[in-house]
């Protein structure tokens, strides 16, 4: 299954071991995001220090860990679905994820529920995610 994952969803791994983070390492699933992504977890990373039990160290191995799982997509790559993306998504701050997963022709991981309320693009939360594994 393959698989667009948000922000939130990452930092829900990078803060404990949990489902979330049994999920990403499931090989059953190929997930994507797009690249600003990462300048979101630079920007957030004293933050999810704070909320984490990890050392920074630790929190450094399991991000490069997601890199090496997540496929990282460069903003090049998705800039002819950005039209299309604005005119769908409540949110201006999921404009990327919503044009990442036009390319793809897949769904989105998030709980966000406020993405969840466009109609054109399947947004499944964590508990969707376990179920489809199952």
């Amino acid at each position: 299954m393959n698989i667009v994952i948000d922000a939130n969803i990452i930092f829900a791994a990078l803060i404990k071991d949990s489902k979330t983070a049994e999920i990403i390492l499931n090989k059953n699933i190929t997930l994507y995001t797009p690249e600003f992504v990462l300048l979101e977890i630079e920007k957030h990373k004293k933050e999810i220090l704070e909320k984490t039990s990890r050392s920074k160290e630790e929190l450094e191995q399991i991000l490069n860990i997601l890199k090496y799982i997540i496929k990282i997509i460069p903003q090049t790559e998705i800039e002819q679905y950005l039209a299309q993306s604005r005119k769908i998504t409540p949110d201006p701050n999921d404009i990327m994820y919503i044009a990442l997963a036009l390319k793809l022709k897949c769904a989105i991981w998030s709980n966000d529920k406020v993405l969840a309320t466009q109609n054109q693009i399947k947004v499944h939360n964590t508990a969707e995610i376990i179920k489809l594994l199952e």
